[in-house]
């Protein structure tokens, strides 16, 4: 074999010296490292077409959300919004037509009834009001839509797990 082709094996350590350990690093917050699940119910004429407006121009979000399509934000009615609690939301968006748009013409004014119910319930749980949240997204605004999942994300991950959330069973 030639110098150039012989392969250079690493320098080892012998077993008897000690070496020096690397510093230890600060853990991260459990806030740091936790993701919400976060809800969002989201009207089909506005709301859903941002989303995927979003999606489509590639814009950056949180992901850490699912999305459920309704007809009309003013379907949304509080036993929704608790049932995603109940099955483990951290927090819940509501997003709807701005007012003017909704093709149901009065859909989000009833939208904002439903709303003020459920933070009604929300609070009566012991819940933050924090958890939850009402906007208003047209088709065209996929930035707006993920600047609303990116600030709501941080603020539920600032509240951590919400308490409704079910316990994990360890077998």
């Amino acid at each position: 074999m030639t110098p150039t082709s012989q392969k250079k094996t690493p320098k080892r350590t012998p077993p008897n010296k000690k070496t020096k350990k690397a510093p230890a690093k600060a853990s991260p917050k459990a806030s740091d490292t936790w993701d919400p699940n976060i809800v969002v119910f989201a009207c089909n004429w506005c709301s859903y077409a941002g989303a995927d407006t979003a999606g489509v121009s590639r814009i950056q979000h949180q992901p850490h959300f699912r999305m459920i399509r309704v007809m009309c934000s003013g379907r949304i009615q509080p036993g929704f919004v608790l049932r995603a609690f109940e099955k483990g939301a951290d927090g819940v968006l509501v997003s709807g037509c701005h007012f003017g748009d909704c093709h149901y013409i009065f859909g989000n004014e009833r939208a904002v009834e439903q709303f003020e119910k459920t933070k009604n319930v929300v609070r009566l749980l012991g819940l933050e009001e924090e958890r939850l949240r009402l906007e208003w997204i047209s088709a065209a605004e996929g930035v707006r839509f993920a600047k609303v999942i990116n600030e709501f994300t941080d603020q539920v991950r600032a509240l951590g797990p919400s308490r409704l959330r079910p316990k994990r069973q360890t077998g």
